[in-house]
């Protein structure tokens, strides 16, 4: 496989500094490295593969100047919106981990274990979209039941990392948990969250929308039938939870088939970067905890409905960062460099 040059835009961000991790942890066949940031982080230093690169500055004109040919987007939507056009000008394949171009129907929007043949449209616009963090994980876990048995509706609950807010969202919450122990919770401030996340659950991610839902818990909603290119009905309630690192969420699956939690279990086993650990006689199930730093989705408390054959009732768990991120950015990249660059 032929080597590329690479740029990380948004490189010094959670998921930019996540990107690098996977890239050098696959091997990916970089020829040059871009590190791509803000003017304010132009400058700093990052490490790959053990050598020193310098951040530059994100311009309009950089991934001409640096012959770019992949650039892997995670800076922030209207970053993307100004800057991915540039890029795919330039002649790069963009992977954008923003949800500016998700809806796009000019842009694929892909999880390369359920939907990889959309790769192939990239060339309309020259961008790939990166689903939600939350949606990555789920449509992972729905594909390998939805292939044998085909799913009516699902209706998700999210418990989310803070981590999926960013940096500075993780921050506030130890910051919060260190007033806590001090004694000083009351006087602990909130920026990132409209409300204290140390020691509680928020049942709002991002902004309300006229339906009553929110604009994450609709993101899950629109992708996953574009993705699974099905009309699944879904519905999702997104909760902020004060953990880390490592998105859960309850699934509740309605089947055209009836199911038994074998014959899922089974079907979860072939899946494609699917763990099953289903043995809750010995407390054994996914955790946040226990998927940091995995690139697998994990499945567990595997169970039919007590009422209805065609109901099947998980659990998902994976890493946010990775998983729900650069993981899956980095497997569009191989998954294109097999397709187109060869």
């Amino acid at each position: 496989m032929r080597k590329v040059n690479v740029a990380v835009v948004g490189v010094t961000g959670a998921v930019g500094e996540e990107m690098l991790r996977v890239l050098e942890e696959v091997d990916f066949p970089i020829n040059k490295l871009v590190p791509l940031a803000s003017a304010r982080s132009a400058g700093n230093k990052i490490e790959f593969k053990n050598e020193e690169y310098t951040v530059l500055e994100l311009t309009e004109s950089v991934f001409e100047e640096q012959e770019v040919e992949i650039a892997l987007f995670s800076a922030g939507g209207s970053v993307s919106a100004h800057y991915a056009p540039y890029a795919a000008e330039a002649g790069a394949v963009v992977i954008d981990n923003t949800s500016h171009f998700r809806m796009d129907p000019e842009v694929p929007l892909v999880v390369p274990e359920v939907n990889p043949q959309d790769i192939a449209a990239w060339k309309t616009k020259g961008i790939i979209a990166n689903p939600n963090c939350s949606t990555i994980q789920m449509v992972q876990a729905l594909k390998p039941i939805d292939d044998i048995f085909g799913i009516k509706r699902v209706d998700v609950s999210t418990y989310q990392a803070t981590s999926g807010a960013g940096k500075s969202a993780m921050e506030e919450m130890v910051m919060q948990m260190k007033d806590f122990f001090n004694f000083k919770l009351d006087e602990s401030k909130h920026k990132k969250f409209p409300h204290q996340i140390a020691l509680n659950v928020i049942p709002q991610i991002d902004k309300f929308m006229d339906n009553g839902y929110t604009k994450e818990e609709m993101k899950m909603v629109n992708e996953t039938k574009k993705i699974m290119h099905k009309n699944i009905e879904v519905s999702a309630t997104c909760v902020r939870v004060p953990v880390l690192r490592g998105h859960s969420e309850s699934v509740t699956i309605w089947l055209e088939k009836d199911i038994t939690a074998e014959a899922a279990r089974e079907a979860l086993y072939n899946g494609k970067n699917i763990v099953v650990m289903d043995e809750p006689q010995n407390s054994i199930y996914p955790m946040p905890i226990t998927v940091v730093d995995r690139d697998e989705t994990f499945v567990g408390r595997i169970r039919k409905d007590i009422y209805k054959d065609n109901v099947l009732h998980m659990w998902v768990v994976a890493d946010n960062l990775r998983v729900g991120a650069a993981t899956n950015a980095v497997r569009i990249a191989q998954k294109w460099l097999e397709m187109e660059g060869q």
